[in-house]
């Protein structure tokens, strides 16, 4: 494989490195999100539909401890993109240190706590009934994976921002393609049930651990850091926090959301409204790949060309991954409208949530072709490191909207109120982001361009 020069990210035709850097992203995404959707699906067809929503519940706690190392990843890629657009290849390298010292010493800590607290943590998320069970044998194998899968996120971010798309691909499809075969070893042959589904993903988070391992100490990465490198720097450090805790509350939020949802519809539906909104979920995380591709293609290009001082090449980064995220989420939603059915058999054979789950999804993704808007706008305050704008708009949507409008809209509306909440939040969210993303374009890169 030939080599690719971060250098490209400023030189390159934006269309073609747009494309470049969001082809592998996305086929990176779609891989690891149609291991979420298969996995549901073998866990459905081959254990049962509480199985899936046992995973349903277990998933916020896992995702939102694996997400300090995508935080850390995020705030330090775009420290790194900007470094080596500036040519400060040392601060780079520091960088990269001390985010793998903080991704260790907080996942392990924070495992350790989750662990001890397992049962009061899977009845918070939701964990009630007969999904109590299965949910704690799926947690406690699923927990001691996760900081491998920390520090695998916290590679791929890495790196993306040294302009090397391709292996963070391979490093997103290797663990997935891997769980996809070990779950039907454990699951469908070894007959392992729900243990078995969950050491076939605690044992793919160690494959995708071993290949970013292998990036960085090969020939492939410029970045060859020491043992100095790992001491903290605290300026380091406060800068990674600000940008990465971006990231960070999203997933929080994230882990919030999943809590409400599966509590609130719980009460509201039982076991079929939770195991309809665990497929819509899985659909959220797969369907959406080529435009959340664009948004992680787009990050180490705005990244460099703004730490090189190119703003007409980042306003046109910016209206480029725009057009292309939009197209790609009409066609998205197009496709969601006209076939939930038969993406709900593929779940379950359950004729409570088939009869459900369509309706819901259609709901929740009623609003799917202006969320490039937002999902760019967002991004462009991180990967040119401004903390605070990127921290309110990643927030909007389900922070300031979506969970306020699920405590306040079943009360007017029953059930359905918890499903119109989607769309109303990405309406007003990417009305937010709009305004703010339009005032900084003037303000910043207009400006300093003429």
């Amino acid at each position: 494989m030939a080599r690719v020069s971060s250098e490209d990210l400023g030189s390159q035709p934006i269309s073609k490195l747009l494309v470049k850097q969001a082809v592998p992203a996305s086929i990176g995404v779609l891989v690891m999100s149609l291991n979420v959707l298969v996995d549901t699906i073998f866990v459905g067809n081959w254990i049962g539909a509480v199985a899936i929503a046992a995973i349903n519940i277990v998933l916020p706690v896992s995702f939102f401890i694996a997400a300090l190392g995508m935080s850390i990843g995020a705030g330090g890629a775009s420290i790194i993109s900007r470094a080596i657009g500036a040519s400060n290849h040392e601060k780079a390298l520091k960088t990269f240190g001390n985010q793998i010292t903080l991704v260790l010493l907080l996942t392990v800590s924070i495992v350790s706590l989750g662990l001890y607290y397992v049962d009061d943590i899977i009845v918070l998320f939701g964990g009630k009934g007969v999904i109590f069970d299965p949910a704690k044998i799926y947690y406690k194998i699923v927990l001691y994976g996760v900081p491998l899968l920390a520090l695998s996120m916290l590679g791929n971010n890495v790196i993306r921002a040294e302009g090397k798309p391709k292996f963070a691909m391979y490093a997103m499809m290797i663990p997935s393609i891997g769980n996809l075969i070990l779950d039907y070893i454990f699951i469908y042959i070894l007959d392992y049930g729900m243990a078995g589904a969950a050491w076939a993903t605690t044992i793919s988070y160690g494959l995708s651990f071993l290949f970013v391992l292998w990036f960085f100490l090969s020939k492939y990465s410029e970045l060859k850091i020491s043992i100095p490198h790992f001491g903290l720097d605290f300026s380091l450090v406060k800068e990674i926090g600000a940008l990465g805790f971006v990231t960070l509350a999203r997933q929080a939020v994230v882990s919030v959301t999943y809590l409400f949802m599966n509590n609130i519809l719980y009460d509201l539906g039982g076991e079929t409204s939770v195991t309809a909104y665990a497929i819509v979920g899985r659909m959220l995380m797969f369907a959406l790949f080529p435009v959340l591709g664009v948004t992680q293609g787009f990050l180490p290009i705005a990244g460099f060309n703004y730490g090189a001082k190119n703003y007409e090449r980042v306003r046109e980064s910016i209206n480029t991954a725009i057009k292309y995220a939009a197209i790609l989420a009409t066609i998205i939603f197009i496709l969601l409208m006209l076939f939930p059915e038969a993406i709900t058999k593929a779940f379950t054979t359950d004729i409570a949530v088939l009869n459900q789950a369509p309706h819901d999804m259609r709901w929740v993704f009623a609003a799917t072709p202006i969320i490039a808007l937002q999902l760019i706008g967002a991004a462009y305050f991180q990967a040119i490191g401004k903390a605070t704008p990127a921290l309110l708009l990643t927030l909007s949507r389900q922070g300031f909207f979506f969970i306020p409008l699920i405590l306040i809209l079943p009360n007017f509306f029953g059930e359905l109120g918890v499903w119109m909440s989607f769309p109303i939040s990405d309406v007003l969210s990417t009305i937010v982001t709009a305004y703010f993303l339009n005032r900084e374009i003037k303000r910043t890169l207009i400006k300093k361009t003429i």
